[in-house]
């Protein structure tokens, strides 16, 4: 199974369909506004929503939606990234609800060498999430600083510190 890319294993105009969806529950709604403090009614208090929104019920709060968009992206893009350097830009387009099943895809807009190390070079990739029937619900583009093969090579491969199985008896 593939985990990330190197920089070399990237193309421009490459899009990655990630896979599976993530049915998006009013548990994990309530648990990410919880951790994160955000405790706006839209997303939390049922009655609010229905009796005082123009949604009449609750929407699940955007940076979850966009944090699972990029851990949907992790092992197509970021998996091997030596560190994600910016997020340019973030827009939430539609609403998305609890039940709604949300699907991410992502392209690389660009790809450049490090100027400062040899081994890495700097993706630039836009992802889009979209609902089950097709609807964008958010669009973000991020620069992630990536490995060359090179850099695999000489940190230990694939699988850089992985233990050896010792079984007892051998």
């Amino acid at each position: 199974m593939q985990f990330g890319r190197t920089y070399e294993e990237f193309e421009v105009g490459a899009t990655y369909k990630h896979w599976p969806g993530k049915t998006v529950t009013e548990y994990d709604d309530h648990l990410f506004c919880l951790l994160t403090m955000n405790h706006h009614p839209l997303h939390m208090d049922t009655n609010y929503a229905e009796k005082t929104t123009d949604f009449g019920k609750n929407v699940v709060v955007g940076n979850y939606i966009y944090s699972l968009l990029l851990g949907m992206s992790v092992p197509d893009v970021s998996g091997k990234a030596i560190a994600n350097l910016e997020i340019e830009s973030l827009k939430h387009v539609a609403p998305t609800f609890h039940g709604d099943t949300v699907y991410g895809q992502t392209t690389v807009l660009d790809k450049w060498p490090s100027k400062s190390r040899n081994d890495r070079g700097i993706v630039y990739v836009e992802t889009k999430g979209y609902k089950q029937d097709g609807t964008l619900v958010c669009v973000f583009r991020r620069k992630v600083m990536v490995p060359t093969e090179t850099y695999i090579k000489e940190r230990g491969g694939e699988q850089p510190g992985r233990p050896e199985l010792k079984e007892q008896g051998k």
